[in-house]
């Protein structure tokens, strides 16, 4: 039998260094919110995939609507042969996705790509060129999500040159002191210094920033950003790709702040583990880039269609938008009673939307200085004890949790036990 150690052998010598991991296991076999390595250890999965398993690991649901696909056609391209799948799943998102407007959709394969189309839309329709963006927003890995995004290393560093017309303003955060009011002051201020309004096309954001570190917009912020897009006729853009699909609670993150997108992206967990990916918004908007404008080899495949329709039934039927809030309202309020705590002064900082729940590791409280050694020890403990956690924030500092939406309380308060644990054990 193979052992986790032939394995990393053989994935040095195979696999390119570029392609980083922080497991020190290969994974043999995954069911709901638990996974198992090749040598036959458990682990309580707190990552799942980085936000692509919100209905767990191969739902049965899900499963099943894969075989069926797989019994009928693999591909064909919709844009050479359509399929129903494709039309079925754009007149769901359509009718889930915020607005009270006429919407369409598009189908891609990956967020990156969902990214690049939006920027793509919002220039075509607008004319206008310039894009502004958000401090600690992160948008993906092409060279436009690059640009747009915040993290240098090891994103972006010795990629250069990154595309131009992209201005990045602060992004409010209450936790580290910057106001609503910064916030818009920089947007007013780069209107008189470097992007006139005539100039810039689309404002791209997320409601949670993930990669970011789990800064949750404020609601006014995003409102008032609402109101300056339509007085410029600049075009709105969320980035919903991780916050999506049920994780904060709500279908889309933005309905917690009354806030309609022109366009939304979305990906991560809407495919069920499969690569898919969309943008869903303003159909005079969408429709303003004419036929074969936009597109893709694989966008929208009907495996990937079959297991998003299937993913959209398994959180109506099991009501995850509930279990969802649910289950973060367990987890946050085991995080606030750490950031209370005052044996555990290293935890500065505590936030949650839905199930987006997150820990700051800090020097100290006052100071509120990030700490992302310490982070980094936490969570090579808590994988040590059978724990899969994950990093975030430019500092690498905050801990968050993506655990699966179908996960049994059970199983998440062993999680938390590990992890509290693990705390205590790095201090």
């Amino acid at each position: 039998m193979s052992t986790n150690n032939d394995f990393n052998q053989r994935r040095a010598k195979a696999v390119a260094r570029a392609i980083a991991y922080t497991s020190t296991f290969t994974a043999e076999r995954a069911e709901n919110a638990e996974i198992w390595d090749v040598e036959g250890r458990r682990y309580i999965d707190f990552c799942g995939g980085i936000g692509c398993q919100n209905i767990g690991h191969r739902h049965p649901k899900v499963v099943a609507a894969i075989e069926n696909q797989l019994s009928q056609l693999t591909h064909t391209c919709f844009q050479i042969v359509p399929y129903e799948s494709y039309i079925s799943l754009a007149e769901r998102i359509n009718a889930l996705s915020p607005g009270e407007f006429e919407k369409k959709s598009l189908f891609f394969s990956s967020g990156g790509e969902a990214i690049e189309n939006a920027i793509k839309i919002a220039r075509y329709y607008t004319r206008k060129p310039a894009i502004i963006t958000f401090t600690n927003g992160y948008h993906g890995r092409s060279y436009m999500g690059m640009g747009l995004s915040s993290r240098m290393t090891p994103f972006k560093i010795g990629f250069r040159p990154f595309p131009t017309e992209i201005y990045r303003v602060p992004f409010p955060d209450e936790y580290h002191r910057v106001s609503r009011e910064q916030a818009i002051n920089a947007i007013e201020m780069l209107l008189k210094t470097d992007a006139d309004p005539d100039s810039i096309g689309a404002v791209i954001f997320e409601p949670v920033q993930g990669e970011g570190g789990y800064n949750i917009a404020d609601g006014e912020f995003l409102r008032w950003l609402r109101n300056f897009c339509d007085r410029y006729k600049i075009v709105l853009i969320a980035d919903e790709i991780q916050t999506g699909c049920g994780r904060s609670g709500k279908m889309f993150a933005c309905e917690h702040f009354d806030v309609a997108p022109d366009l939304t992206c979305f990906g991560k967990s809407i495919g069920g583990g499969l690569p898919l990916s969309g943008v869903v918004g303003r159909a005079d908007i969408i429709d303003s880039v004419p036929p074969g404008g936009l597109g893709g080899t694989f966008g929208g495949n009907p495996l990937g269609c079959a297991a998003a329709l299937a993913v959209l039934d398994v959180i109506e039927e099991e009501n995850l938008l509930e279990r969802g809030a649910e289950i973060g309202a367990r987890i946050g309020a085991r995080f606030s009673a750490l950031a209370q705590n005052s044996e555990l002064p290293c935890v500065g900082d505590a936030r949650s939307l839905g199930s987006m729940n997150a820990i700051e590791i800090v020097k100290n409280r006052t100071s509120r200085e990030p700490d992302g050694e310490l982070a980094a020890s936490i969570i090579a403990h808590a994988l040590t004890q059978g724990l899969l956690l994950i990093s975030a924030g430019p500092a690498r500092n905050v801990i968050r949790v993506l655990v699966p939406l179908t996960a049994p309380f059970e199983l998440i308060d062993e999680g938390l036990d590990i992890l509290e644990v693990s705390i205590r054990h790095c201090l």
